[in-house]
């Protein structure tokens, strides 16, 4: 059974990534479409007003899927409550994601500082820390948040930790410790990385033995080809992020691994 109840599920892991709706990704209405098609791992992305109101959106501004501009960091939430994702759906508030779904669990990306505070706020508050796995591409933001949380919170390495796995993937196994990587033990409970890099593959069959060593899951984003799905999960990958939560429900089914 794994340490952490947010990994605790038959895998491999289908999670919805940013909602898995190009059109409205990050909205109500993007989570509620994969919900119905019976994805209960969602995967969104956390930052604040300039008033601390905590946001599920992306961008660091308003302008490439909002019908508005302006830095969401430099705005309260008055102004930000006015913009329309895809001219049609407002920016949820974190808060009302994760209350309107108790049962799905959110992966959730920290992006940036001002959005530490409220998440760890609303985590506590609400009692949502065994529903969460925070991420971030900033490990000073993961180790504020781990810190912050303790050892109970799923997360996922940072991009430190990351690169240590990937070198040690390298190492003959007879050799391998369980520091390699840099990582204390029980400090993460995954592993999240991008399929590949340029052309090169990340997510590979010594990556993902590497990581299984240790006890982590590896879950790969964002990938949206049937033939690299099937790869991936022909490595044994634990868990995929897609845009196309259609696609991942119909190969998952054709290979018997679908448990939505």
């Amino acid at each position: 059974m794994p340490q952490y109840p947010f990994l605790d599920a038959p895998l491999p892991l289908a999670i919805a990534h940013r909602g898995a709706n190009s059109a409205a990704e990050n909205s109500m209405a993007a989570f509620a479409s994969v919900i119905e098609l019976g994805y209960r791992y969602v995967e969104t992305d956390a930052r604040a007003t300039a008033d601390g109101v905590l946001l599920a959106f992306h961008d660091a501004t308003l302008d490439r899927v909002t019908d508005r501009s302006g830095r969401i960091s430099a705005l309260p939430y008055a102004t930000v409550s006015r913009a329309r994702i895809a001219g049609t759906e407002p920016i949820p508030v974190l808060s009302d994601a994760l209350g309107t779904w108790p049962d799905v669990r959110f992966n959730i990306d920290v992006k940036e500082a001002s959005a530490i505070r409220p998440l760890i706020e609303l985590l506590r508050r609400d009692g949502l820390i065994d529903r969460v796995c925070v991420t971030s591409f900033s490990d000073a933001r993961l180790a504020a948040v781990r810190d912050a949380l303790g050892p109970r919170l799923c997360t996922s390495l940072g991009p430190r930790e990351t690169i240590r796995l990937r070198l040690a993937s390298y190492r003959d196994p007879g050799t391998y410790r369980d520091t390699d990587a840099g990582v204390p033990p029980r400090a993460a409970g995954c592993a999240q990385v991008p399929a590949r890099l340029g052309r090169v593959p990340l997510a590979d069959a010594r990556l993902v033995a590497a990581a299984h060593r240790r006890d982590l899951q590896v879950h790969v984003w964002t990938v949206n080809a049937e033939t690299e799905m099937n790869r991936l999960l022909d490595l044994g990958v634990d868990g995929i992020m897609t845009d196309d939560a259609v696609l991942l429900r119909a190969v998952l089914e054709a290979r018997g691994q679908w448990h939505g």
